[in-house]
């Protein structure tokens, strides 16, 4: 039975996708060292689910061990890799950029290395709407110019496009990139803004609102990503000119909603007004995310189909139950 690796595999993105294998018969292996960036309780819960399926195995590990990763695909063999695994975060990298070293270059480096020793059929890997910075024109476009970040996370993510490029062309591995927009749904990341949303709003504490609500962002439920990377996993990228087999795409809603009215959506399903307090954008924050998902519609019919109320209704449904809301 052909193996997929997932690395993240305790992650918001990671524990959904390989939910969907799984239930689809598809034999897993989860990679994950469960960090504490964020409670790792709600990483336990979700590989206590993936745990339930007989054809899911987890293994521990940090990705900066070069022996740990290449224990892994030595061990499973997997015919393809979905690198998700990565220290998220704009604000965080600002105060411990270490970290993202480790985890984010050296992490990838790692993973690359493994692919090229024991080659895999795919490689798809996590890179994000951060690369494109504060451009003014909108949508983003996978042509634009992403040359100035403007947060050592972002430097990171173009930085892992680059190297997985360069892998592809001296080593023939087929890799996809997918720049990630704003992705939110059930069992999402305690760290993101419309969490911190809804745990400030239900125990009646203020909400602080950055860029003065005036923010866009590319909301993406997490079905529909979770979809667009199965179609990107099935069909490894054919060499172009060059003989590289390498494709880059942006993932998101195409559709970018005011952070405003996003609050407001929380509040009426929440059934709670928030206490605001308007702030400034923080450094390293971006006004907007607008993605251009040409590439996905044409090559995959790639179609983002939940609306921001249907998604945030089934996030505060499932919140209130995980934390026993009443």
């Amino acid at each position: 039975m052909p193996v997929t690796l997932i690395t993240g595999a305790a992650g918001f993105i990671g524990f959904h996708l390989a939910g969907r294998l799984l239930s689809q018969g598809e034999t897993v292996v989860g990679f994950d060292n469960i960090n504490d960036y964020y409670d790792p309780a709600l990483k336990h819960s979700r590989l206590e689910l993936l745990s339930k399926y007989p054809n899911f195995t987890f293994v521990k590990g940090d990705l900066a061990d070069r022996s740990a990763v290449d224990r892994l695909f030595s061990e499973y063999r997997p015919q393809s890799a979905v690198h998700l695994a990565a220290q998220a975060g704009v604000r965080y990298s600002i105060d411990n950029p270490q970290v993202y070293i480790d985890s984010n270059i050296t992490g990838t480096f790692n993973i690359l290395e493994a692919c090229r020793n024991f080659p895999v059929g795919h490689l798809v890997y996590a890179s994000s709407s951060s690369v494109y910075g504060n451009q003014e024109k909108t949508p983003f476009s996978i042509s634009d110019n992403v040359d100035n970040p403007v947060s050592l996370y972002a430097a990171t993510k173009k930085s892992n496009e680059l190297m997985a490029y360069t892998y592809s062309h001296l080593y023939k591995i087929p890799s996809t990139g997918l720049r990630f927009f704003t992705v939110y749904g059930p069992y999402g990341r305690p760290d993101m803004a419309y969490f911190n949303f809804t745990r400030s709003i239900l125990e009646g504490r203020t909400i602080q609102v950055y860029g003065n609500g005036d923010m866009y962002r590319d909301f993406t439920y997490i079905d529909d990503i979770v979809q667009g990377i199965l179609a990107v996993l099935s069909r490894p990228p054919q060499p172009d000119s060059k003989g590289v087999s390498h494709k880059l795409y942006n993932i998101g809603n195409n559709n970018p909603e005011r952070l405003e009215d996003f609050i407001s959506i929380l509040e009426n399903h929440l059934c709670r007004k928030a206490v605001r307090e308007y702030l400034p954008m923080q450094p390293g924050d971006v006004y907007q995310t607008y993605a251009d998902v040409d590439g996905l519609i044409d090559d995959f019919g790639f179609k983002p189909n939940t609306s921001l109320d249907s998604g945030l209704k089934k996030f505060t449904d499932w919140y209130k139950e995980y934390y026993n809301i009443t």
